[in-house]
């Protein structure tokens, strides 16, 4: 669905129409030269990776009947020093290797290969931008991401291949830092309530004054500064919403919407480029990126029910630790959820 025509009496478009043909022609352009993104959870929904703020059916809302002071708490830096159970509970739910990137990401990888991604800021934290092939150079992780981990007190960086098996282990380890005189807690550089956005964030907005075309993906616009970007862009600039639903405030001459799943309009725009069976074989390289155990299975997309079954599995997981939690509040201190859980670690 694209959005309404406009009036004539408005400022003279770019774009001849508010379609995917119109879109892909101007794509092809010599005037469009510098693409940004901006994404958000509905990009990896497909995957299997549960959205968070969706009423009814996204994580937090199944976080809610569970014994956390408030169901963010699990990603709120003051939670997460009294109790990090909760979150590396998640975490080995979520951990980059267990999800294959979608479509989508694969398109993000052909707008690198024609030269015309500038910059993919993106809201998500799973790393399936990297996972598909995009340079992290060309990657703004606006929240933070699974990518790299760090001490919460020194700040030293701590190694990946430690934390992976620290979190995928059957038993699941707190991870703590290495020195000698810290031993302070290790948190991926996720970013969490409390915490400031990264600073390469904040040095990357002033890039989108250099946009020809802003495409906007799975998000419902509600976080900010994140949000905020879609005002950052020229005023002659293309903005186009690719969500299920209609969100924020496009009412320029050329902004565009398409309502629908990302993936299937992204793969309508990649017919109109010529690009369908690029996109094909970019995601057929996606397989390789899934950790060994999970390239054995079956890699076609999942079912649609699969992500609300991926939020029924976290959320009793979840209860589950915290049911271990409580029932070793008052034992000997220990550094695996399964054993005892450090006193000065509960709430």
């Amino acid at each position: 669905m694209s959005k309404p025509g406009y009036a004539a009496d408005q400022n003279p478009r770019i774009l001849e129409g508010n379609d995917l043909k119109a879109l892909a022609k101007y794509m092809k352009s010599d005037s469009c030269q510098n693409v940004f993104l901006m994404l958000g959870a509905g990009v990896s929904t497909s995957a299997g990776i549960p959205d968070f703020r969706s009423p009814g059916t996204g994580l937090y809302a199944n976080l809610a009947r569970l014994n956390l002071p408030f169901p963010e708490a699990v990603f709120e830096i003051g939670f997460f020093k009294k109790n990090p159970i909760p979150f590396y509970t998640l975490a080995k739910e979520l951990y980059p290797g267990r999800f294959r990137p979608t479509h989508t990401h694969s398109f993000i990888t052909l707008l690198h290969s024609h030269s015309l991604l500038h910059t993919c800021f993106t809201q998500n934290i799973d790393t399936l931008e990297r996972r598909a092939g995009v340079p992290a150079h060309k990657i703004i992780e606006a929240h933070g991401s699974f990518a790299t981990q760090r001490c919460i007190d020194c700040k030293t960086p701590f190694d990946a291949d430690k934390i992976k098996k620290a979190v995928l282990s059957e038993e699941i380890e707190i991870p703590r830092c290495e020195r000698r005189r810290c031993k302070g807690l290790v948190k991926p550089d996720i970013v969490f309530f409390g915490e400031g956005l990264p600073d390469q964030f904040h040095k990357s907005i002033r890039n989108l004054r250099k946009a020809d075309l802003l495409i906007v993906l799975g998000t419902s616009l509600t976080v900010h500064p994140f949000a905020s970007l879609v005002d950052l862009v020229p005023n002659d600039c293309p903005r186009v919403l690719i969500n299920l639903d209609e969100v924020g405030d496009f009412n320029k001459p050329d902004d565009v919407l398409f309502l629908g799943k990302c993936d299937d309009i992204v793969r309508e725009l990649c017919k109109e480029l010529g690009w369908e069976e690029e996109l094909d074989a970019a995601w057929e390289k996606t397989k390789d990126s899934l950790d060994a155990d999970k390239q054995e299975r079956e890699l076609e997309p999942e079912p649609e029910e699969s992500t609300e079954d991926e939020v029924e599995k976290i959320t009793k997981n979840l209860e589950q630790a915290l049911k271990v939690n409580d029932k070793n509040d008052e034992k000997q201190p220990s550094s695996k959820v399964s054993d005892v859980v450090q006193p000065e670690l509960v709430e």
